[in-house]
């Protein structure tokens, strides 16, 4: 058998993933000298600790060997396993990337291309609508835009709280503060 693509990873790490109430956001699988390397990014609502993906990693393991040694999986001379979670350079491309990162800086490119900073609010599961309000400014404004429309948005790194006036528009319901 060839060298496993993403794909037939995923569907082996999905229904692990989903057992520990995980999403799987990224599978890469390179060869890496004689031995290969295969990296899984996980995430979930309630984010994953070291030891949950730990537990992951062990069970991963034991199916890729499985799969190995029924000749469905064919890694070379072995590989080597990485459970992790998605760096903040992942873009945030569903609409669970959004809910999770709820209260975070998110940095867009607008219609000609220039860098913007948002902060994320609230998310409308319905129609994948999210919340954006204004960074810096004494009285916010917010904007509601469809997910899809921002393909390229990522997390912005802060060391500091985000200022009162944004923080109540940040905790305020989709219904509160979207345009409906």
């Amino acid at each position: 058998m060839a060298f496993p693509t993403p794909e037939q990873l995923e569907d082996i790490v999905t229904p692990i993933a989903r057992n520990h109430d995980l999403d799987v956001e990224q599978i890469r699988a390179v060869r890496a000298g004689k031995k290969s390397q295969v990296v899984v990014a996980l995430d979930g609502d309630e984010h994953p600790t070291l030891d949950e993906l730990e537990v992951v990693s062990n069970e991963l393991s034991e199916l890729f060997d499985a799969h190995e040694s029924a000749g469905d999986l064919n890694f070379g001379a072995g590989y080597t396993l990485e459970v992790t979670t998605p760096g903040v350079d992942m873009p945030l491309t569903a609409p669970r990337h959004w809910r999770r990162n709820r209260g975070r800086a998110v940095a867009l490119l607008d219609a000609d291309g220039k860098k913007e900073t948002w902060r994320i609010g609230a998310l409308n599961d319905a129609e994948d609508r999210v919340v954006l309000i204004e960074r810096g400014a004494k009285q916010p404004r917010v904007e509601t835009r469809l997910v899809s429309e921002m393909p390229k948005a990522v997390v912005e790194i802060e060391f500091k709280a985000p200022p009162a006036a944004e923080q109540e528009l940040v905790d305020a319901a989709y219904e509160e503060v979207g345009d409906e």
